[in-house]
């Protein structure tokens, strides 16, 4: 084999490789699995990672973000991702995953048995990945939310 049609092979490991700690990521956070979360963040704070979610301000350092997808997971009763414009960037040890989230969510109904009404909402997301030993973790996460366009025309004739 040509040393070209290696690299193009390593590449393409690494992309499959870094899609599917993002794919995990987002499965981890539908099943509220902490533990698993919290494996597919960088360890230690030696690298400070950080998170923004919609509306919030930036989170830094591996408690303070991994707290914050605790108090998510412990307020939100259902939640699913469809993953869609996903895209891949690598340059090194360093993966750059864009995509948007099309997320269903709800929370308790008001009667305390059932599921209340779902929401949806499209965040636009950029996630980051470093290659460690244990393989590609995320080093940062920012989710910036899409205005959803409100439908009303503005053809109206400006006063004079």
């Amino acid at each position: 084999m040509s040393a070209a049609r290696d690299e193009h092979e390593e590449a393409a490991a690494d992309i499959a490789a870094v899609e599917e700690a993002n794919t995990a990521f987002y499965e981890a956070m539908e099943r509220g699995d902490l533990d698993a979360l919290s494996g597919l963040w960088l360890p230690g704070e030696d690298l400070t990672v950080s998170c923004v979610h919609p509306g919030w301000p930036v989170l830094t350092g591996r408690g303070e973000v991994l707290r914050s997808y605790a108090l998510i997971m412990a307020n939100t009763e259902y939640i699913q991702f469809f993953l869609t414009d996903v895209g891949v960037s690598m340059t090194g040890d360093t993966a750059l995953v864009t995509c948007t989230e099309n997320i269903l969510s709800g929370g308790p109904a008001e009667d305390g048995n059932a599921l209340g009404p779902l929401v949806g909402q499209l965040v636009v997301a950029t996630n980051v990945f470093r290659r460690t030993p244990e393989g590609w973790k995320l080093w940062s996460h920012h989710g910036s939310p899409v205005l959803a366009e409100t439908g009303e025309e503005e053809d109206e004739e400006p006063s004079s």
